[in-house]
């Protein structure tokens, strides 16, 4: 699930994704009047009960927009999530290849760490 149709486009490049797309058409922004029914959330929501999809990855911006609207997301499948029917995922977040870590703000380095895999 992405926000807008161009958001597809570097998610084919890393060939890693072989699932379904869903566009919501933006992210949540009470502050600029964007709301729920602003954005193809329904039809998600709609999609994950009637075609069984088992994970829903939220490749949202890593903004407080995006962030609102992966934690809304995974608040209204809840029940699904519960009843073990879904998993809602966010793809990991952090120190880009080649970065610094003096240059690294907190929340960044914070990110990569929670997000840090065995070698």
């Amino acid at each position: 699930m992405v926000e807008e149709p161009g958001d597809i486009i570097p998610i084919e490049r890393t060939r890693e994704y072989r699932g379904l797309y869903h566009v919501l058409g933006g992210a949540l922004s009470p502050i600029d009047g964007i709301g729920p029914d602003r954005l193809r959330l329904a039809e998600l929501f709609a999609r994950v009960r009637a075609e069984g999809i088992t994970e829903v990855l939220v490749a949202t911006n890593p903004t407080m927009n995006g962030e609102a609207t992966a934690l809304y997301i995974a608040e209204q499948l809840k029940p699904e999530i519960q009843a073990g029917k879904v998993k809602v995922t966010r793809p990991a977040a952090g120190l880009p290849v080649g970065a610094d870590l003096e240059y690294a703000d907190e929340v960044t380095l914070g990110r990569a760490l929670i997000g840090r895999r065995e070698l």
